[in-house]
């Protein structure tokens, strides 16, 4: 079986008072709603907004709330992201959970978005897993996608879906949108690029098909947006062609290049050194 229904929740998210019930009513209904949907997901850091006063660890009363939501109704559940204390150290984390209510992975976004948001560790490890019959699913989170290699990478390993829980609410939400659509098209896969609204995000969500195509893209209010996804699609598409034309992950396989400029510590580094710090833009 190559069908599966994702649902993606584009919710308003305070940044004043938590969010955690919202999110398991909203679920609730959902469920009720569409009975047929088989996985959930939010937006970044959707349960606390983006103060870092709620960081819990791993396992903390967030995640174990989760847990619970989707072992009662059965389902996948990826909500969105959460910071992470561990140690001395704060991760912006997103736990996947399965339909036991067992977390299966947690992944930590690899870039935060500096020089904004400040005093979070990048994460170092990639995370696809595997839904048994259906397919492989890949997560990143927001700024990830500005990075070609990360959502590249995601489906080198196989991933034939991302999901990527987003908090954007600037005025480069356009631009993300368009990234969102080439994510998808030059690695043959879904995008679900899934926004918050009021302190969650300016909305916008987009979910994407293997060539490109928009199978949705929300407006700037609160939507509920179950999808049924085909990933013999995908399949299809990576063995074909996007639209019978451009094999993009074949080629870069058989590529003679190895980007060694692209490697920490290569020399093609050293102009990126000229560009100066990471910092805010002050006035000139």
């Amino acid at each position: 079986m190559s069908f599966f229904t994702i649902a993606a929740l584009q919710l308003p998210i305070s940044g004043q008072q938590p969010n955690l019930s919202a999110l398991l009513r909203e679920t609730d209904n959902l469920m009720r709603r569409f009975p047929a949907v088989r996985m959930v997901l939010f937006s970044e850091l959707c349960a606390y907004g983006a103060g870092k006063a709620h960081a819990q660890a791993a396992g903390g009363v967030a995640e174990q709330a989760f847990c619970e939501l989707a072992r009662r109704h059965n389902i996948w559940l990826v909500p969105g992201s959460l910071y992470e204390r561990d140690g001395a150290h704060l991760y912006n984390t997103a736990p996947v959970i399965n339909p036991q209510g067992q977390v299966v992975a947690r992944y930590r976004k690899m870039f935060p978005f500096q020089p904004y948001e400040t005093d979070i560790e990048p994460g170092s490890e990639f995370c696809v897993f595997d839904v048994p019959e259906i397919g492989r699913f890949g997560v990143s989170i927001c700024y990830d996608k500005w990075f070609p290699e990360t959502t590249r990478t995601l489906a080198l390993m196989g991933a034939e879906v991302i999901l990527h829980p987003t908090m954007t609410d600037t005025m480069d939400r356009d631009v993300e949108l368009a990234i969102a659509r080439t994510n998808a098209a030059i690695n043959q896969c879904y995008f679900f690029d899934i926004n918050g609204i009021g302190d969650g995000g300016n909305g916008h969500s987009i979910i994407v098909g293997p060539a490109g195509d928009v199978i949705h893209q929300a407006g700037i209010g609160r939507e509920v947006m179950p999808v049924e996804v085909d990933l013999g699609r995908v399949r299809r598409e990576r063995e074909r062609g996007l639209m019978q034309l451009g094999q993009p992950l074949k080629s870069f396989r058989d590529r003679r290049v190895d980007f060694a400029k692209a490697q920490a510590g290569a020399q093609a580094l050293d102009y990126l050194g000229s560009l100066g710090p990471l910092h805010k833009p002050g006035r000139d």
